[in-house]
């Protein structure tokens, strides 16, 4: 069975949801065998504002939510898009918050873990410059799929990260087609135990 991954990012009113900020847009690109299948993008409107700077960074004005599908509306979509396909962020911890919390509203809950190509390019990529999508883009001469802090262009970058990074332990490690299980057990082990772990899966 071929690895399917969905790709996620959301951009936002803030830094947590635990403040009061809610998801403004959302995209989810669906990623088999080095290939989009499919994706899904949404303006999302929560009722909240946007402060100027979190505008400035996005490009995501406040006059653009007012005419956005309620985010009740683009929660409910995208989590059908989704269904039970396994999930990937870059920094996932930030895009994990704000799944939970939109999904918490509707009273649903997640039903899958979230693999970070955040952690996992730390664990493969050390020498890298630092390890931000923009910088690794740059970096491993990926494709530039347009604005940064752009939903949808942040989700496309990232997965052609997921799989510059699923290359990399083929290449490197003769590890190949690594699952989103041992993805995700693998950001958890320690630099240093990498190769070990890799080895002996």
């Amino acid at each position: 069975m071929p690895n399917r991954f969905a790709v996620i990012d959301f951009e936002t009113s803030g830094l947590s949801p635990t403040v009061g900020c809610r998801a403004t847009e959302v995209a989810v690109v669906l990623w088999q065998d080095g290939r989009e299948l499919d994706c899904y993008h949404s303006l999302m409107n929560a009722g909240v504002r946007v402060p100027a700077d979190i505008e400035r960074l996005t490009g995501i004005s406040n006059a653009m939510l007012r005419t956005a599908p309620p985010a009740a509306t683009v929660m409910r979509e995208v989590a059908d898009f989704v269904g039970d396909i396994p999930l990937v962020a870059h920094n996932a911890a930030f895009d994990r918050k704000f799944w939970d919390h939109e999904l918490g509203l509707l009273g649903r809950q997640r039903r899958q873990d979230f693999a970070c190509t955040l952690l996992l390019a730390r664990r493969l990529l050390p020498h890298a410059p630092d390890h931000k999508l923009g910088t690794l883009t740059r970096w491993a001469g990926l494709p530039d799929a347009g604005r940064a802090h752009r939903a949808l262009a942040d989700a496309r970058m990232a997965a052609h990260l997921l799989q510059y990074l699923l290359e990399t332990a083929e290449r490197q490690h003769r590890r190949p087609g690594l699952c989103h299980p041992q993805l995700c057990q693998l950001q958890k082990v320690p630099a240093g135990k990498v190769s070990d772990f890799l080895r002996n899966l």
